[in-house]
């Protein structure tokens, strides 16, 4: 059966997107923009740093990179659903240090400490979550709370229980060498040391991708982003979404907590501070818009690579350090105006 279309009258969409050129479909992706960033980047170090041409010097890369990436999953999809969570880099810190001075105070196998703290990182997510969607109030204001409170507990805390303001070592506790094996192992691959929060981060983007693209909670996350309202009125819970977006934060930020704890053996209760700034920014350079409702996984991967480059780059490079965050900032400013300019131009050959 023939299909009429009156003069005047713009073709139907399905019509318009078949005959969007490869180049054009490719354009509107969110990703497009960090991954020519990123070629740059790798380009400009390979050029510059000698060192930086080393197998062992990308695997120190891709642990850096990784050790940003796995929480910048979660921080993704959070903004992909239309908010911010400024307390993640604190709660990592708040979820080692939860485990390492319960099983060492109480004398506890150390993955029983290891469940408290996702158990409490699980439960500052859903307390996040809870008070943005009961109260109204923007999260950005609701976890910069979080980010404080858990900044003053931190340290008080650890100075109350230890006497400093780092814990005690818990390399002799039971349970210590297994939980390292799953959280800070590394393996040794073409003779180059790998280590195995690498293949964790690959393991969450590969899941957070096929949940974002293949599923129902994938498409509510896109549509509670986009518009929280519209998405309610069409029998979306988006109560149920976010709060569940914060707890994904809560546990991430406790995994990667876990991998500080089992590399070091103590925690300092002062580190973490600022990189869940980091986090953002690797999600926004991959793509995601601050708006929410417009991103992707694989961009905030890409986004904490070139965060893991630069970090490492500079000091292969033998560059003043000082200027990191200077760069920083640029990049982010740049990645803002690179994403707006290809979304203008996605919609307009829409």
């Amino acid at each position: 059966m023939s299909q009429t279309v009156e003069l005047g009258t713009p073709p139907a969409r399905d019509e318009r997107v078949a005959r969007k050129s490869p180049f054009t479909r490719l354009m509107a992706r969110p990703e497009v923009g960090a991954l020519a960033g990123a070629i740059l980047i790798y380009l400009i170090f390979f050029a510059v740093a000698p060192p930086f041409r080393d197998t062992a010097s990308l695997a120190t890369v891709l642990y850096v990179s990784s050790t940003y990436g796995i929480p910048a999953v979660a921080v993704a999809l959070l903004m992909i659903g239309g908010e911010f969570d400024l307390s993640a880099g604190v709660a990592v810190t708040s979820s080692a240090l939860v485990a390492s001075m319960f099983s060492y105070q109480f004398s506890a196998n150390m993955w029983v400490g290891v469940l408290v703290a996702l158990v409490v990182a699980l439960v500052i997510g859903f307390i996040n979550g809870w008070l943005v969607v009961k109260t109204g109030i923007p999260s950005f204001l609701v976890t910069l709370g979080t980010f404080f409170m858990l900044r003053g507990l931190n340290l008080a805390v650890t100075k109350l229980v230890t006497g400093n303001v780092g814990t005690n070592d818990v390399s002799d506790i039971d349970g210590f060498s297994s939980a390292q094996k799953v959280f800070a192992s590394q393996l040794t691959v073409g003779g180059v040391a790998v280590r195995i929060t690498l293949l964790w981060w690959v393991l969450f983007i590969a899941v957070a991708t096929w949940v974002l693209l293949r599923t129902h909670v994938g498409n509510w996350i896109f549509a509670v982003g986009g518009s929280a309202p519209s998405s309610r009125a069409v029998g979306v819970p988006v109560n149920r979404v976010k709060i569940g977006l914060f707890m994904t934060v809560g546990f991430v930020a406790w995994f990667t907590g876990m991998h500080i704890l089992f590399a070091f053996n103590t925690v300092q209760s002062g580190i973490g501070l600022g990189n869940e700034f980091i986090y953002i920014v690797a999600a926004v350079v991959g793509g995601c818009l601050l708006t929410g409702g417009y991103g992707s996984v694989i961009g905030a991967a890409i986004g904490a690579f070139i965060f893991g480059m630069t970090n490492q780059g500079i000091v292969y490079a033998g560059w003043n350090p000082d200027w990191f965050f200077f760069f920083l900032g640029a990049l982010l400013l740049g990645a803002i105006l690179l994403n707006t300019y290809i979304r203008r131009r996605a919609e307009a050959s829409r």
